[in-house]
Parts: structure tokens; C-alpha cells; sequence
């Protein structure tokens, strides 16, 4: 009877790519299949507030920091030259005063107060600070600091009036939305970015109730919102280098 052939076990082609080998000096570090590193290894991660992987604190993209930047220029020159964006601005503002209660309004308005966002802060720079997070604490202080050294410039250079108070001067733009940005956005990315839609819900209602209540126009509240995203944007670049 004749004898049916074994068949032979594949054999591996020499010219299939193995998708992780060992490094050039077998260290045992895996590598692409083409040959190259990957592009974020695991030991240069910085870990966020909490001990786990990623980078800490996020920096904007730039396309949103140019967004930004673009969008507080366009509104100053506007504000200055009370141009067609500040005049429909003036009549939006008109129809949203008062359309709420005002202790309602004043309460939301209220959470851009020094004496209510400066403690959440303060109390987010301790425990990163507990943290041994040093560097991102002082950035944090710093970015805070430098609110006033950009919104007062701007409130005496554009001189402008305010929806209630037409005879004063000084409201654009709006201090207390620049420091609730900062404030708030600031201590979520020290604590836990988890926090960061709370921050984002309590500058949205900070900046809600300033406009509702006629303390700033809405123009006022954008353009210290595209300050406080390029503050953050330094702050965080310089946590980064520096903790780097």
C-alpha cells in the first residue's frame, strides 16, 4: 500500500515584518514593524494628578489658541471703534437684562468674585503641592496673577461703558469671567480633569449672570474668555517645560 507524504510545516518568509522584536541592542523594548520607535514612549509620559499615565495639565491645540487670539482682536478693535459687532452686542444685551430674577443673576455673577474663586484655587494649589506637584502650583499662582495685569489695561485703554452704567468707564473686559476661567479651570487641571466640566459649568454660569444682570455686555464676557484659554495655554506650556 503506498504511504501518503507528511505534509511539512509552514515555513516563516524572511521578508514577513514581525510586528514587535526586540530593540537593535536587544533590550527587549518593543518597536514598530517597520523599524521606527513609538511615537509616545510609556517612560516619558508625565503622570496627571492622581499617579496614573498622561500628560498633565492639557495644553489647547492651536488651532484654538489662534482661535482665540483672533477672536480677542476682532472684539477689541469692534469694542474700540463701536462697530457693528458692538452695536448689535449693545442690543442683545438690552433684551437679556433682567430676563431672570436678580438675586438669581447676582448669584451666578457672584462666583467671579476674588473672595469666592481665589479660595477654590488656593485650596487646589495646597494639594498639588501635597502633591509634590510644586511647579504646576506656582504656574497656577502665576497665570491667576496675570489676569489683572492684562484686564486692567484693557479697561482703561477701550474705556468702555458699561449696559447699566452708561456715565462710567472701565468694563471691557470683564475681570470677573477672566478670573473665574483661570480660577476654576486652574485648580480642576491641579486636582483631577475630571473637574473641567465642572470649571467649565461654573465660568458659563459666571459669565451668564454678569450679562443677565447688566453688569458686563456679552462682548465683555467672550473676550475674557479667549484670555483666560491663551493664560491657561501659557501657564500650562510652562508647567510642561519646566516639570520636562
Amino acid at each position: 500500500m503506498r504511504e501518503t507524504p507528511r505534509a511539512e510545516p509552514p515555513q516563516p518568509r524572511p521578508t514577513r515584518a514581525v510586528a514587535h522584536t526586540a530593540g537593535a541592542s536587544c533590550s527587549g523594548t518593543p518597536h514598530r514593524s517597520d523599524g521606527r520607535p513609538p511615537h509616545t514612549p510609556r517612560g516619558v509620559r508625565q503622570p496627571d494628578p492622581l499617579g496614573r499615565p498622561g500628560t498633565t495639565p492639557p495644553v489647547p491645540g492651536r488651532p484654538a489658541l489662534f482661535s482665540a487670539l483672533v477672536a480677542l482682536a476682532v472684539v477689541t478693535w469692534q469694542v474700540l471703534v463701536h462697530g457693528p459687532l458692538a452695536r448689535l452686542d449693545e442690543r442683545v444685551s438690552r433684551a437679556l437684562v433682567d430676563t431672570v430674577p436678580r438675586p438669581l443673576s447676582e448669584l451666578g455673577a457672584d462666583l467671579g468674585n476674588l473672595t469666592v474663586a481665589l479660595p477654590v484655587l488656593g485650596c487646589a494649589m495646597a494639594y498639588a503641592v501635597w502633591r509634590s506637584r510644586r511647579i504646576a502650583a506656582l504656574y497656577a499662582g502665576l497665570a491667576m496673577a496675570l489676569v489683572p495685569l492684562l484686564v486692567i489695561p484693557l479697561k482703561e485703554w477701550t474705556a468702555r461703558p458699561g449696559p447699566l452704567e452708561p456715565w462710567a468707564q472701565g468694563y471691557y473686559p470683564s475681570g470677573h469671567t477672566a478670573t473665574a476661567v483661570v480660577a476654576y479651570f486652574g485648580a480642576a487641571f491641579l486636582v483631577s480633569k475630571r473637574l473641567v466640566p465642572v470649571a467649565a459649568v461654573l465660568t458659563a454660569v459666571t459669565g451668564a449672570g454678569l450679562v443677565l444682570r447688566g453688569y458686563h455686555w456679552p462682548l465683555d464676557v467672550l473676550a475674557s474668555l479667549c484670555l483666560g484659554v491663551l493664560i491657561l495655554a501659557v501657564s500650562s506650556t510652562c508647567t510642561r517645560r519646566s516639570s520636562g
